[in-house]
């Protein structure tokens, strides 16, 4: 399929250095896969979990089994073609019962949970940096009770949700 596509297109019309891979799908896991996709043509989402991999190797999580898959798509000699996100699959339902299945589930709650979760990591991760109380900068740590600070995943997804009701006769609209 994908062949055919950069056949079809033409390979010039790809840009340069893109890799386009499909996920093999592990029993229902197409909610997975194409969150997965979509995040990985997020390019300032994928360049931080790229650059997360080339930082010393943490225990596995989520995130560095993400991290792995990108950096996996990202280094292939071919442009094109699929690739088993096992380890990721295996780590989802390891960490999380409500994917342990082999059920079809719903994207938007897969993603959700995916962000959430890196967002944890990173913000346990900081944590764990501040030792002893100290942070970088050899001051002490007095804001123990402050909100944690927001993480890439903030800065990149974190943003104001609005909604208005719009009258289909008037249009006459409400926030």
């Amino acid at each position: 399929m994908f062949f055919s596509l950069e056949k079809e297109i033409g390979p010039e019309q790809f840009p340069v250095n893109e890799h386009y891979f499909g996920l093999v799908n592990f029993g229902n896991t197409c909610y997975c896969n194409s969150v997965l996709q979509a995040l990985y043509f997020c390019r300032p989402f994928r360049d931080k979990v790229l650059a997360y991999k080339s930082q010393p190797r943490k225990k596995e999580n989520l995130l560095t089994c993400l991290a792995d898959l990108f950096h996996s798509i990202a280094t292939q000699k071919k442009k094109v073609g699929v690739i088993p996100p096992k380890k990721f699959i295996t780590r989802l339902r390891k960490e999380n019962e409500l994917f342990d299945n082999y059920m079809q589930q719903d994207a938007h709650e897969f993603l959700n949970y995916l962000l959430n979760t890196i967002a944890d990591i990173l913000q346990e991760e900081r944590k764990q940096e501040k030792q002893n109380g100290r942070l970088p900068n050899g001051n002490i740590d007095n804001e123990n009770n402050s909100p944690p600070d927001p993480t890439w995943v903030h800065e990149i997804f974190q943003g104001t949700l609005t909604n208005e009701t719009r009258c289909l006769t008037c249009e006459t609209g409400r926030p």
